[in-house]
C-alpha cells in the first residue's frame, strides 16, 4: 500500500541508458527495480518482453510508433489491465522534415535532374513541377500528419486531411478533413499523397492498383509509414508505366528493399533506407516524450499515445 508521498517507482528495461534514466529522473518519479515498479518504460522489442509482468505496474511505455509487431507477439492480450503507451507523435518533426524533402525533390523533378549529370534545361523544364496551387492528400493525419501539413503550410498547398474520426483540423490550407471511411473519395481530387497512416490489418494495401490508377501522371505519392500500406508490386507498374509522377519511399515491403528489386531500376523513385528518424534525432525525442509521459502518470494525468487494442494502434 502507498501513501500520497510514496515516490512513483518506474522500472527502465531491458537496458537502462542515460538519457532515459535522467528524463524519469527529471519528471519526479524513482528509478526502481521491475518487481516493484508502478510503470516500466520498455526502450526494446517485443521478443525481449517479460511473458509476464508483476501485477503492480499499471502503465508501459513502448519505445516505437509503430507497434504492429507489438500486436503480432500477442503483448496487448497478455497484459489487458495494463495500459500501454507508444512513442506516436514523438518523432514526427523528423519525419516531417523527410516527408517534405521526398516530395519536393520529386516534384521538382530533382532525381533525374541530378542523374543526368548534364545542362538539359528545355528536357526538364516541362517536368518540373509546384506545390504551390496543389492539393496533397494527408493520409493519417496524426502526429506526423500534423506536422507535414503545418511544413506545407509556406508552400501554398491545399491540404485535404484524412483521419479516423473526421474531426475537423483547423490549419491554415487545410481545405477540407476527411474520415478515413470516406478515403476512396480523395484519390482523383489530389494532386500528391503522403502516407503517414498507423500499419493495421485493415490499412493494408491502403493504396493500390485501383487507387493509383485514379491518382495523376504529375502525382507523387510519399511514404514514410509503414510499406504494408503500398502494393508494392501495383506501384511498379504505376511508376513503369507514367501511370503517376512517381514515388518517395522511406519504407517499403518487403524492407530491406533486397538488390535486384524492380523498385531500384525505376528513375521516377527516390527510396531511403528508413532514416527519416536516425537514431542521433530519435534518442533525444523519445526522452522528452518519456520525460512528457512520466511527469503526466506521476500527476495522475492522461498519458500522450495511449494504445487503443481495438483500433490496432
Amino acid at each position: 500500500m502507498t501513501s500520497p508521498a510514496d515516490p512513483v517507482r518506474i522500472a527502465l528495461a531491458p537496458v537502462p541508458s542515460d538519457p532515459l534514466l535522467r528524463a524519469i529522473s527529471e519528471a519526479g518519479a524513482q528509478i526502481a527495480e521491475l518487481d516493484t515498479a508502478r510503470a516500466v518504460i520498455w526502450d526494446g522489442g517485443p521478443a525481449e518482453f517479460p511473458a509476464k509482468l508483476p501485477e503492480s505496474v499499471e502503465w508501459v511505455q513502448l519505445f516505437s510508433a509503430g507497434v504492429e509487431e507489438f500486436f503480432a507477439a500477442g503483448i496487448f492480450e497478455r497484459h489487458p489491465e495494463v495500459v500501454f503507451t507508444s512513442a506516436a507523435g514523438a518523432f514526427a518533426r523528423s519525419v516531417a522534415e523527410h516527408t517534405v524533402a521526398l516530395l519536393l525533390a520529386g516534384v521538382r523533378y530533382l532525381p533525374e535532374q541530378v542523374r543526368a549529370r548534364g545542362w538539359r534545361q528545355h528536357e526538364f523544364f516541362p517536368r518540373i513541377g509546384t506545390l504551390r496551387g496543389a492539393t496533397v492528400a494527408v493520409v493519417g493525419a496524426g502526429g506526423i500528419g500534423r506536422e507535414v501539413i503545418s511544413l506545407l503550410e509556406p508552400f501554398g498547398a491545399d491540404i485535404i486531411a484524412v483521419n479516423r474520426s473526421g474531426t475537423p483540423i483547423s490549419a491554415p490550407h487545410v481545405v477540407e478533413t476527411v474520415p478515413a471511411r470516406r478515403l476512396p473519395e480523395i484519390w482523383s481530387r489530389t494532386d500528391h499523397v503522403v502516407v503517414a497512416a498507423p500499419a493495421t490489418p485493415d490499412t493494408r494495401h491502403l493504396v493500390g492498383k485501383s487507387e493509383l490508377a485514379q491518382l495523376k501522371p504529375h502525382s507523387w505519392v510519399i511514404n514514410v509509414a509503414r510499406g504494408s500500406l503500398i502494393d508494392t508490386d501495383a506501384l511498379v507498374v504505376a511508376l513503369e508505366e507514367g501511370t503517376i509522377g512517381g514515388a518517395g519511399l522511406d519504407v517499403t515491403d518487403p524492407e530491406p528493399l533486397p538488390d535486384g528489386h524492380p523498385l531500384w531500376d525505376v528513375p521516377n523513385a527516390i527510396i531511403t533506407p528508413h532514416d527519416s528518424n536516425p537514431p542521433r534525432l530519435r534518442t533525444a525525442a523519445f526522452a522528452d516524450h518519456v520525460r512528457a509521459n512520466v511527469a503526466r502518470f506521476v500527476a495522475g494525468r492522461e498519458l500522450i499515445a495511449r494504445i487503443d487494442p481495438a483500433a490496432g494502434y
